[in-house]
């Protein structure tokens, strides 16, 4: 049997989990804020929300990173001279792809790549270490999509900063790029070397062609799921290997090791081998699948506190129901499991979904009420943030009862209004204050100046030959004395723009005012000569 003829009869009965269904959305709405310590309430989504541009559209999957949110987020546009960033709060389409039927997305750090159904691949975003797949290793954005050299694509999944595709030809079932520095694209090496002879600075060679794992050159690898640096991935056989960083036992292999190469997981083997519809998932630092039985296996960091999992263990609140899907994040994780929707994890910005009466957070599985009933057919984690995608039939008209998300930051309730606008009063006191003191320097500065145009008034009506002195003397210290350029400083951001100060000559006031992010080119302070 080919390899396309063993995907082609893996893939059937799989018609129904095409079709698409409603997108919700939990989590942070600020992206400028999220990943910070200090953040305000009322920029969070804490229950599910439908998202205004796609009411009623049919969403099949939904891919985000566990450190950047590609769609909706934040975009790149432009040309191929020219490029800027601009904030999206909303999804938008990416008009490169509009000619192709996409079935198949994963997202890293910085990148993003697609599968289409005629089997091949785009990519956009950060190519730094060659995670697009094109062959170049140029430290610059593709603001467009661009083709990866992978032929036959039915699969792709993305780390940080590598990407992992699947392919029907023979031979070459799993192939990767990007940057190997733990080992994570498993070909026995993660490429370091010295950026001099006499350094001892180190750097890694990045992979920009898609290369075959040899490992797997015998073997048909079904399913892959990439954590922040490492990959997991299942044969036709049911058989579960991992390779890449093995910080807290997110590999499973009972020991802190990286491992440059994949390794079989043993708990997988004889009766406990992966069914052909098992579920695999992998966080930042943790990983899961299910096994016999429909059993949920973990691995890795599950918590913030307490001991780590070095070997896959089983979730027993999980154990009887029926997983459909599962995605993990940077410390949370959701489950799509019967007619039900269950997260559980540390989650600092409402991305649990339990809403403004439930708990922030849960270290034991727990369900989504709002859900509750309704068959969840995909989930995707990234950071501060969960989407859902809601099967429509049978539920009446209770989609209709959830909030709807327009774009920009969440308003939230009025205590945490309150709470956004003492907090924002606050920061424009300080600041004012310091500009207020700055000010009140300068103002003594002109004082003093002022002191000395007064004399020369007084030499006007009496000596002016005292009075020509002194200017001659200002005018030497003038020549003496550093031109002041001109400074803008970031005092706050607000909404989609920045207010800044602009600090100007001494015997000019300070000047406060608002403009667009999309004007500024990083970094955003300038120094112009006066």
């Amino acid at each position: 049997m080919s390899a396309s003829d063993a995907l082609d009869k893996h893939e059937e009965g799989k018609e129904d989990a095409s079709e698409g269904g409603e997108l919700l959305y939990c989590g942070g709405t600020n992206w400028d804020t999220i990943g910070r310590k200090a953040t305000v309430a009322a920029e969070n989504l804490v229950s599910p929300n439908r998202v205004r541009p796609l009411l009623g559209v049919d969403i099949r999957f939904v891919a985000s990173g566990c450190f950047v949110l590609v769609t909706p987020g934040k975009l790149a546009e432009g040309s191929t001279r020219t490029f800027r960033y601009q904030p999206s709060s909303l999804p938008t389409v990416v008009f490169g792809l509009a000619k192709h039927k996409i079935v198949g997305a994963a997202a890293g750090r910085n990148h993003t790549v697609v599968i289409a159904d005629d089997g091949k691949s785009y990519a956009f975003g950060f190519n730094k270490h060659g995670q697009l797949g094109t062959g170049s290793t140029k430290n610059e954005i593709e603001a467009f999509p661009v083709a990866s050299l992978v032929a036959q694509a039915t699969k792709v999944a993305c780390g940080a900063d590598f990407t992992v595709w699947l392919s029907s030809a023979d031979g070459s079932s799993i192939l990767t790029a990007g940057l190997p520095q733990y080992g994570q694209l498993g070909h026995g090496t993660d490429n370091e070397y010295n950026t001099k002879d006499s350094s001892v600075k180190l750097a890694y060679e990045p992979q920009s062609r898609p290369r075959a794992i040899a490992a797997f050159s015998e073997k048909l690898i079904t399913k892959v799921a990439c954590g922040t640096n490492h990959t997991v991935a299942v044969d036709s056989s049911g058989f579960v290997y991992t390779w890449g960083f093995g910080g807290y036992g997110r590999l499973g292999h009972r020991e802190q090791k990286d491992e440059w190469v994949p390794r079989l997981v043993e708990v997988f083997q004889r009766q406990n081998v992966l069914p052909p519809d098992a579920v695999v998932a992998a966080g930042s630092v943790s990983s899961a699948c299910t096994a016999g039985g429909g059993q949920l296996y973990m691995w890795g960091k599950l918590k913030t506190t307490g001991d780590e999992w070095m070997y896959p263990k089983p979730v027993m609140d999980l154990s009887g129901w029926n997983i459909r899907c599962m995605s993990s994040g940077n410390m949370h994780h959701i489950v799509g499991a019967d007619d039900s929707c269950i997260s559980w994890g540390y989650a600092q910005y409402g991305e649990l979904g339990y809403g403004s009466l439930g708990p922030k957070s849960s270290a034991n599985p727990k369900k989504i009420d709002v859900l509750d009933g309704m068959q969840v057919k995909s989930v995707a984690c990234g950071l501060g943030l969960s989407l859902i995608v809601v099967d429509r039939k049978n539920i009446g008209g209770r989609l209709d009862k959830l909030e709807v998300y327009d774009g920009g930051i969440a308003e939230g309730t009025a205590d945490t209004k309150d709470a956004a606008v003492k907090d924002t009063a606050k920061k424009r006191t300080t600041n004012s204050s310091s500009s207020k003191k700055r000010k009140q320097e300068e103002s003594s500065a002109e004082s003093e100046d002022a002191v000395d145009e007064s004399g020369d008034s007084d030499d006007a009506n009496g000596d002016s030959a005292g009075k020509n002195v002194k200017r001659r003397g200002r005018r030497n210290a003038a020549k003496t004395t550093k031109r002041r350029p001109l400074r803008i400083r970031i005092l706050e951001e607000e909404g989609a723009g920045l207010v800044v100060e602009l600090m100007l000559k001494p015997h000019v006031e300070s000047l406060e005012f608002t403009f667009s992010q999309a004007a500024l080119t990083p970094p955003y302070t300038q120094r112009v000569n006066d």
